[in-house]
């Protein structure tokens, strides 16, 4: 008979082990199912099967610790169980109804064929609602901690009970009620390997969902494409202020200006450090890296929050490059997460050394009031302001709305989770229609307004927070120098892709009516530790 302990297994108890150990020493006989039935079985254990689940994630709230962390773990843990344990590695995928039946498949595929988990060989061991699956496969179920399945009460803390508890306490090694729970197997590896420190600084990321991601309604496939499609362009604007010796790309996403520096020969000495935060992109940068993609083989990826503390060792960078982060920083985080990188880029600096951020930046006239001609005929203007639940609908819906109709959405959803409300009029000037606002605005949604693929994600960002002198000033408060070939200005493709025939901006001079240029969108700021 076998038994199956599935899960996380961030944390192993000292519940858990004499749990375990009385079985095996006692055998199944006298045992109690879920449904507190003697199990009244004669045979005895013959091993026990872990199956770790989310095996493929790690440095999020909800999966700390690496697969091979936790491997070694168990193995520590179940080396005194007296009998054979199997770990085995379960991917994530998702929300499944049928989880349980891809985990006994993904342990009879890599165990080759080995261990085949049936109910009638295995009992499984779970005191989740995950138990529900395994029992609709006609497993029967030992409950471990829970004492009662309608209300989901343990008689005992649960793994991921000493987790938060250890999160929340920076002398965790030294609190009698962690020591109590948590088994020596665990503590030993979180000591060691200072997980503690890690927890801590996952748990207090607020940007950050639990899962790793920055934002849960953003379509990574066409995210890539577009990473991967200008690729080229960033690095041919970048690479003239790049330093030689350790060169750092923070939101790296998957890794195509790394990959591009990476060939220049000016670096071939050099080593390359990509940071990304948001788990699908860092996974196809590791990839990518398995593919033998990158023809230096100096580099290296680490899924990490540059927001929060150093990704770097102090004074140790000779060039750190970022290209569309801050304004995500501001956007997801707050102003005081964004001081937070600029302070933390500077100490990771070595002297003479730079910071290459390429981003979009806000117009210095910013809070002006403009009049925005959009165009009406070049779709729908009506029903603009439908609800939809699926991406792909709500990208097909927007599709089809004309550069009026589209404003009059934006004007609707930008920002509006953040208690924004962007103020406007629609005026009739010399008998044409204008659009009445700060040129602030009407900069954040000629910027925005062909992203229809990840509108929803794309509404909770601002473009145009700071304009390119606010960032000097900011820079230069920390300690940094802005070098003279630093500018602000128009993307040419932009205006001529997205603008022109679509939108133009007018101001009221003298009582005539003015068109005027369209404001800048980008900049290349190249902050040096001087």
């Amino acid at each position: 008979m076998f038994l199956l302990f599935p899960g996380r297994h961030q944390l192993l108890t000292r519940f858990q082990f004499d749990y375990l150990n009385q079985l095996v020493k006692e055998g199944l006989n006298e045992a109690v199912d879920i449904d507190s039935h003697p199990l009244k079985r004669k045979d005895r254990i013959e091993g026990i099967v872990f199956a770790i689940t989310s095996a493929n994630h790690s440095n999020t709230r909800r999966n700390p610790l690496p697969f091979y962390l936790r491997a070694i773990s168990i193995h520590e843990f179940a080396r005194k169980l007296g009998v054979p344990s199997y770990i085995y590695g379960v991917d994530d995928v998702g929300t499944l109804d049928s989880f349980a039946s891809y985990t006994l498949k993904r342990v009879y595929h890599e165990s080759e064929g080995a261990i085949d988990l049936q109910p009638e060989n295995t009992l499984v061991l779970c005191s989740t609602p995950v138990l529900q699956m395994y029992e609709q496969l006609g497993f029967r179920i030992l409950p471990a901690e829970l004492t009662d399945r309608t209300t989901w009460k343990h008689k005992t803390p649960l793994p991921w009970d000493v987790v938060e508890r250890i999160a929340g306490d920076t002398q965790w090694t030294s609190n009698e009620w962690i020591a109590q729970h948590m088994h020596e197997a665990s503590l030993h590896i979180w000591k060691q390997y200072r997980l503690g420190e890690k927890v801590s600084v996952l748990f207090k990321d607020h940007m950050i969902s639990e899962d790793g991601d920055i934002t849960t309604t953003r379509d990574y496939n066409t995210y890539v494409r577009q990473m991967d499609e200008i690729a080229e362009l960033k690095y041919t604007e970048t690479a003239p202020y790049i330093k030689q010796g350790r060169i750092g790309d923070i939101g790296c996403a998957v890794g195509s200006w790394i990959k591009l520096a990476s060939k220049d020969i000016r670096f071939r000495e050099s080593d390359f450090y990509g940071i990304e935060v948001a788990r699908h992109l860092f996974d196809i940068c590791q990839q990518r890296k398995h593919n033998g993609e990158f023809a230096n083989p100096f580099v290296f990826f680490s899924q990490r929050n540059a927001v929060t503390g150093l990704v770097f060792d102090r004074h140790s960078m000779n060039s750190i490059h970022t290209s569309s982060l801050t304004h995500e920083i501001e956007s997801y985080g707050s102003r005081t997460d964004l001081l937070a990188f600029i302070q933390n880029r500077y100490d990771e600096l070595a002297t003479g050394g730079n910071w290459i951020n390429r981003d979009v930046v806000g117009p210095s006239d910013k809070n002006d009031e403009v009049l925005l001609w959009v165009n009406d005929r070049d779709g729908r203007n009506t029903d603009w302001e439908q609800v939809f639940h699926s991406r792909e609908a709500l990208s097909h819906y927007l599709s089809g709305l004309s550069t009026y109709g589209r404003f009059l959405r934006f004007a609707n959803d930008f920002r509006h989770s953040e208690g924004y409300h962007l103020k406007y009029e629609i005026i009739s000037v010399q008998s044409r229609q204008f659009i009445k606002l700060k040129l602030n605005d009407a900069c954040e949604f000629m910027s925005r307004k062909e992203y229809i693929d990840n509108w929803q994600s794309e509404m909770h960002e601002t473009f145009c927070f700071w304009d390119f002198d606010e960032w000097k000033q900011h820079l230069e408060s920390v300690g940094f120098a802005i070098a003279p070939e630093s500018k602000a200005y128009t993307n040419p493709w932009i205006v001529k892709n997205r603008l022109e025939g679509k939108a133009e901006i007018y101001k009221m001079e003298e009582g005539q009516l003015v068109r005027k240029d369209y404001p800048v969108t980008n900049m290349l700021m190249i902050a040096e530790k001087r």
